[in-house]
């Protein structure tokens, strides 16, 4: 028999005690009733199912009373892992981006087959009625795999061709998929509600609407259906495996009861109709308020604010290639502009685009446009966090949501970064390898979470070593982000005649449950062979990266559930500290005059207005002093600079306004927000002293903010 491995998860620091944010709107409590009728009949539907026992034989809370027959295969053996670790820490891996019901998306008919269906899994796991016979008429998968689309669409029971590791366009995440990889080890599993707005307009095949947040409502709405109908299985609400959370706490309390808790996200390339039309904002600030209250009454506690497309909040990062191409021009046929790039000014850069021609998306430009060519040198993007995507980010953090930076450019992330920091803001999240790797360290310090994009078992450990020391430092574990049901392609199999294949059956990482291959229907899976076809091959990968990658990888996964509580639950405990100078007095050396309509007077730079601002005379050796009114603690300063900002600067504190200490400087300031941190240190009067300009113009600021930490 093979010998089966175990492993302990290394400790980590205990997070801090968690409260329970509420609140109700009339679109909850319409999504409530929805939700509630939706469950009953599902309950319905499940319990008149003839029970089946489990192919193992095995009984325990964690097997079903009441599962559907016939259904999937789950091949693992053993009771789950409850509670913590002799830390008190949770225990388990996370799946940081994921699409559940991405079905349910893009005009309903780009994914094929459903994640769950009260009628079973014949109903579940069945093709789009386009792809019978035999393909032909399977368009996306064209596009996406290539080749000429034919494939067996035949789903339930033999499973010919897919789901498959390079098959994008068919149903990856059926319920009891998800569920192996729950007894697997995994305990966080973030559904990224998704689905883009152009791409539905322009797929020939679809039998909804694709208006973007009503298909964000539907994928949340199902999610709760599909809680109730594991539920069922199990004797009642509250009771199944399959947890929606809303808070850190709760999914504590969820982990801790050997479950798996489920945070719900929003992926989507024009949220809150914010979307732009030639370079005009097709949204306001009271549309952003609607639509992050709406979302946050849905459950919805971590998004992105663009993704492929620009919009009017921000810019995106590029994808390459042949994608690059057709994703341009759906940009173009989205805001009537294609992408724009201007030369990198730091060391993290967008994708590079290419020059790879992608046919079909191009013959739907109108006659005459073309996708333009790009210089290589000029790789980011020119577009960066609008007024409007600062005015959400900030809205964001009110609610105590945390913000995914993949697919934000690196101008409108660093901006990103800039106003999360000023606010000591740890909410940040980036979750499926889309981010410049160079800023894994700022993550990290602001105590953000990183997940690494599914790569085949040797790539992904590649990545991971290459920011292992980070994680030693900051003392965070690791996650993944699957991507499942989300048109990006999975790890291949690397054969059995690789010298250390994945032997099965083999133990889960705590030691506690037995994996061997999975069998759904007539077709049973094995990774060396078939690669990650679907979701429940998740303990198998991770099983595939052990033999790759080493043990010190999978225990760095192991501990990613508790770093990414820990990065929520510090969001959740975020305070607004007080600016200390807002309204106080003000003088300056010097204040620019030009205008006999506008004033820069010093005042301006403590108005908490970002519209206004103070300005100095155009020469170096400037100063602005603010006087705190009393004798603070001071430790942290917040500079918004206009374009005209310091290159070299410091900042000095005084108690009598006479005698200065410096307690912070630089000689490289690149303008944008700034954020000084230094030893608390007692001050009436604070002085941003200017030594070199970084424009020929002066000093410019549009808000000062100084904070005791």
């Amino acid at each position: 028999m093979t010998q089966l491995p175990h492993t302990h998860p290394r400790p980590q620091r205990q997070p801090r005690p968690l409260t329970r944010t509420r609140r109700r709107s009339r679109s909850r409590s319409r999504f409530r009733i929805a939700t509630v009728l939706s469950a009953l009949l599902t309950l319905f539907a499940v319990v008149l199912a003839a029970p089946a026992p489990a192919a193992s034989g095995e009984t325990g809370w964690w097997v079903p009373t009441a599962r559907p027959a016939p259904d999937s295969q789950i091949n693992v053996t053993g009771e789950p892992f409850k509670g913590t670790d002799a830390q008190g820490h949770v225990r388990g891996f996370v799946d940081a981006h994921t699409h559940l019901m991405s079905n349910e998306a893009f005009g309903g008919r780009l994914i094929c087959g459903k994640t769950f269906s009260p009628q079973g899994i014949a109903d579940a796991l069945k093709d789009c009625p386009e792809h019978y016979p035999d393909g032909s008429l399977a368009i996306f998968d064209l596009i996406t795999k290539g080749g000429d689309g034919k494939h067996d669409p035949n789903g339930w029971p033999t499973f010919v061709d897919w789901p498959a590791h390079d098959s994008m366009t068919h149903q990856q995440s059926y319920y009891a998929w998800v569920e192996r990889a729950w007894r697997g080890g995994q305990r966080v599993l973030v559904n990224d509600l998704v689905t883009n707005g152009v791409i539905c307009s322009v797929y020939f095949f679809k039998d909804r609407s694709c208006d973007e947040m009503t298909s964000i409502r539907l994928q949340a709405q199902k999610t709760y259906e599909l809680q109730a109908y594991i539920d069922a299985m199990y004797g009642g609400p509250g009771k199944g495996w399959f947890r929606v959370v809303t808070d850190s706490g709760q999914a504590r309390d969820v982990i801790q009861q050997g479950k798996l808790a489920v945070v719900l996200g929003v992926e989507t390339s024009e949220p809150f109709g914010c979307k732009q039309i030639l370079d005009v904002a097709q949204c306001s600030r009271a549309d952003i308020d609607r639509g992050l209250d709406e979302l946050y009454g849905l459950g919805v506690r971590s998004m992105f604010l663009c993704h492929k497309f620009d919009n009017a909040l921000c810019g995106v990062r590029f994808d390459e290639g042949a994608l690059g191409t057709a994703i341009n021009a759906g940009q173009f046929l989205s805001t009537g502009t294609f992408w724009k790039t201007e030369t990198c000014t730091g060391p993290q850069h967008d994708n590079p685009i290419g020059l790879a021609p992608a046919p079909a998306a191009q013959a739907l430009l109108p006659q005459g446009v073309t996708v333009p060519s790009y210089a290589a040198d000029a790789q980011c993007n020119t577009r960066g966090l609008t007024e409007l995507g600062e005015y959400a980010v900030r809205g964001m953090m009110k609610r105590k949501m945390m913000l995914e930076v993949d697919h934000m450019s690196v101008k409108a992330a660093g901006r990103a970064f800039d106003i999360l920091e000023s606010e000591s803001y740890p909410g940040v999240i980036s979750s499926h390898s889309w981010m410049d790797l160079d800023w894994t360290e700022r993550v990290y310090k602001m105590g953000g979470f990183v997940a690494q994009y599914m790569h085949g078992a040797e790539g992904f450990s590649s990545e991971a070593k290459r920011t292992d020391a980070l994680r030693d430092k900051y003392h965070v574990g690791y996650g993944y982000g699957t991507d499942m049901n989300g048109v990006g392609g999975w790890p291949g199999p690397r054969g059995t005649d690789t010298p250390n294949p994945v032997r099965y059956p083999f133990r889960s990482v705590d030691g506690g449950s037995v994996i061997d291959r999975q069998t759904t229907g007539e077709r049973t899976w094995d990774i060396n062979t078939d690669g990650a076809a679907h979701y429940g091959l998740v303990p198998d990968w991770i099983e595939d990266i052990r033999q790759v990658g080493g043990q010190d990888v999978v225990d760095d996964l192991f501990r990613g559930a508790e770093s990414y509580l820990t990065t929520w639950g510090a969001s959740e405990h975020h305070r607004a500290s007080v600016n200390l100078a807002a309204g106080e007095p003000t003088a300056a050396s010097s204040t620019e005059w030009w205008n006999p309509f506008v004033s820069y007077a010093s005042g301006r730079s403590v108005d908490s207005d970002t519209g206004t601002r103070w300005a100095s005379e155009w020469s170096d050796d400037q100063w602005l002093r603010i006087d705190l009114g009393s004798t603070q603690l001071v430790g942290r300063v917040t500079l918004d600079w206009e374009r005209a900002y310091g290159r070299a600067y410091r900042i000095e504190v005084s108690t009598d306004g006479s005698t200065w200490q410096s307690v912070w400087s630089t000689t490289t300031g690149d303008g944008g927000l700034d954020t000084a941190r230094f030893a608390g240190v007692p001050a009436r009067y604070l002085r941003i002293q200017g030594q070199q300009r970084g424009t020929q113009w002066g000093y410019s600021l549009h808000e000062v903010g100084v904070y005791s930490i």
